[in-house]
């Protein structure tokens, strides 16, 4: 099978399957090639089951002749960010707190995939409980940029873009904490889709930070993007954070909604440390859209400059009490050197967590701690507020807002030793989190190095249709989506 099989999208190779023109087996097997060919160098994988994918794609064939085929993603092998659960198979947070960990149950996305007849296919990198934007703090190995393999993909699901980058996938889910999908598709030159708040249900992730976590696909082309949304969206009782929504054909929307829209421009976005190659390619988009009919307005969001600050109060915070249970105790690693129960404790979490992740949770344990509660969590969960109802006072004048996702394209391994140079990577897509907003990165250029950037399209509260339309509008007027890494 040639490799262009594992690089078309899904709404390509369900028609394929469809009409009995490929098999599912056929799509897999192309996938594992393609995967044992480029995956000593790209290192998007922490695991993969060749067998279980094959019986899996064999399942699907066997369905599709019956005439019980479930959807678009019936036969379409995905890949899962190594924080989602799936029943019977390693889940590791890419941390060594986790390394021989096996999940008993599915996570309610996994459950809609299954339900939908995808082959789950691997367990994809990322930084150590997805604390990280480069994918350099996995315990288990770096992800490399398939467009230069010298740098990083992004992260913290920089497992997820890299291995849909590369050919190695059809479609990943990742999550996003404060940027974990949107940044590493930017970096990676695909589409990553980050939805509301609510949208999607976090049973079956591992959390991180609890009210900033969303789990998200990664897809070559926006279309894809919507009809894996209208798969795994919806309300779930098993999460008490899910939200009660009617859900659209998002895939039908896309050919009902079309402009001119009202494209917020925020100052905020393109001041210091925007590089210049990044700046002109978002211009260059923001000229397309004023083509279109659409109306651009510069807006502010004033409180854009304490986002960082309050992102990494809240999530630290957050963080240090959702890896309280890992304690050496219950699951996980325990140290083998403990004499007793509280050298369980500390041992165990010192030999199992890495220094991102410690680093982590002293400071979130610091800003819970008595005495100083009131001077930063609360103090944060106000500002916090104050930037989500920043986005909310825009969404009066216009209906989206376009800015980059990263100020530059992909840096080098090793490149931001410094913890803080690292955590303003992400410095264009926290907002989104802090306030429970859709946000999608897209393709919208490359590098004169040849690296890729990525457009932000931020939509307003539970109108991802509107959003997926805005951002397909786009795509499909330019063939940035078409390109792909020379690997072989």
């Amino acid at each position: 099978m040639s490799s262009d099989l594992t690089f078309k999208s899904i709404a390509e190779l369900a028609v394929l399957l469809e009409a009995k023109k490929l098999s599912s087996v056929e799509l897999t097997q192309a996938t594992i090639a393609r995967t044992k060919a480029v995956e000593a160098r790209v290192k998007a994988f922490n695991s993969f089951d060749e067998t279980d994918a094959l019986a899996q794609a064999a399942a699907s064939d066997a369905r599709r002749t019956a005439g019980q085929a479930r959807g678009p993603l019936e036969g379409i092998p995905v890949g899962l960010k190594d924080v989602i659960s799936v029943a019977g198979q390693p889940l590791t947070a890419s941390s060594k707190m986790l390394v021989n960990f096996v999940s008993p149950y599915d996570a309610t996305v996994t459950r809609k995939l299954k339900h939908a007849g995808a082959v789950l296919w691997g367990r994809l990198n990322l930084d150590e409980f997805a604390m990280g934007s480069s994918t350099e703090n996995s315990a288990f190995h770096t992800t490399r940029n398939p467009w230069d393999l010298t740098r990083v993909p992004g992260g913290s699901s920089g497992g997820s873009a890299a291995a849909l980058a590369a050919g190695e996938a059809s479609m990943t889910l990742g999550s996003d904490t404060g940027g974990s999908i949107r940044q590493p598709a930017a970096l990676c030159g695909v589409v990553g889709f980050k939805p509301s708040y609510g949208l999607i249900s976090r049973y079956g992730l591992i959390a991180f930070a609890s009210s900033l976590d969303q789990i998200g696909p990664f897809t070559r082309t926006v279309e894809d993007a919507a009809i894996t949304l209208s798969v795994i969206a919806g309300h779930d009782p098993l999460d008490s954070t899910s939200f009660k929504t009617e859900l659209p054909d998002y895939r039908a929307e896309l050919g009902r909604r079309n402009g001119p829209w009202r494209l917020g421009i925020p100052k905020e976005y393109f001041g210091e440390g925007l590089d210049p190659e990044v700046a002109a390619a978002v211009q260059a988009a923001v000229e397309h859209y004023k083509k279109l009919g659409c109306e651009i307005k510069e807006v502010s969001l004033p409180h854009t400059k304490y986002c960082l600050d309050t992102y990494y109060i809240i999530a630290t915070a957050e963080a240090s009490s959702n890896l309280a249970r890992y304690d050496g105790i219950r699951y996980g690693h325990r140290s083998k050197d403990a004499k007793d129960a509280i050298d369980i404790y500390f041992k165990s979490r010192a030999e199992g967590f890495g220094a991102e992740v410690k680093r982590r949770i002293i400071l979130g344990t610091y800003v819970l701690s008595s005495g100083y509660y009131d001077a930063y969590y609360l103090r944060a969960q106000k500002v916090r507020t104050l930037i989500r109802q920043d986005f909310l006072n825009a969404y009066k004048e216009v209906d989206a807002l376009l800015t980059p996702t990263t100020p530059t394209p992909a840096f080098k391994i090793g490149e931001k030793a410094d913890p803080l140079a690292m955590y303003l990577c992400d410095v264009y897509t926290i907002g989104v989190n802090l306030a429970g907003l859709p946000g999608l990165s897209l393709p919208c250029g490359f590098s004169k190095s040849g690296l890729p950037i990525g457009l932000q399209v931020i939509g307003q509260p539970f109108k991802e249709a509107e959003l997926l339309s805005i951002a397909r509008a786009y795509e499909q007027a330019h063939d940035w989506h078409l390109r792909h890494p020379n690997l072989l």
